[in-house]
């Protein structure tokens, strides 16, 4: 048996340090996007990750920041936004998340996600709005497997919606 642990939904933590750094830095120049927000991580990690494991004010609503890891291992992120603002309910949505290239195609996204949808209902939460980009075929997969219904496009974003009433994803 493999002795590298199942991957799991977890508060972010210092244990992967390494392979965040690494994970997030590929994706980031691959993709082309700023990595500026990557300095606090490089500088302070402690402080970068007990930062994260707190609820912070973001995108003006309390949001709550997970890791799907496995081991030493960084597999992705999971941000869970508590409620929506009219902003939000056209892009955003209450959940946002990503795997890093490593791990893509292996059906992490799709059990990071339903991990999510979990910690939604802990909320309290009974129905969640994802949006991804509308030519973003993965996301939308892994959104449809975790029980996303569509409901139309805002500002080129696909928008799905996801029942949690009824307990099951």
């Amino acid at each position: 048996m493999d002795d590298q642990a199942l991957p799991c939904l977890a508060p972010p933590t210092t244990a992967v340090r390494e392979s965040f750094l690494a994970g997030e830095r590929a994706d980031h120049l691959a993709s082309g996007d700023p990595m500026d927000w990557l300095d606090e991580a490089y500088r302070d990690f402690d402080a970068f990750v007990a930062g994260r494991r707190q609820v912070q004010e973001r995108w003006g609503v309390p949001s709550s920041t997970f890791w799907y890891v496995s081991g030493e291992h960084y597999i992705g992120t999971l941000i869970v936004r508590h409620r929506l603002t009219p902003e939000l309910e056209e892009v955003g949505g209450h959940i946002g998340f990503h795997v890093v290239l490593p791990w893509r195609r292996q059906g992490h996204a799709t059990r990071m996600l339903a991990a999510g949808l979990t910690e939604c209902r802990r909320l309290g939460l009974e129905r969640v709005l994802l949006t991804c980009d509308a030519d973003n075929e993965p996301s939308r997969r892994v959104i449809l497997a975790n029980g996303g219904v569509h409901d139309g496009r805002a500002r080129g974003e696909a928008r799905f919606w996801i029942d949690l009433a009824g307990g099951g994803t």
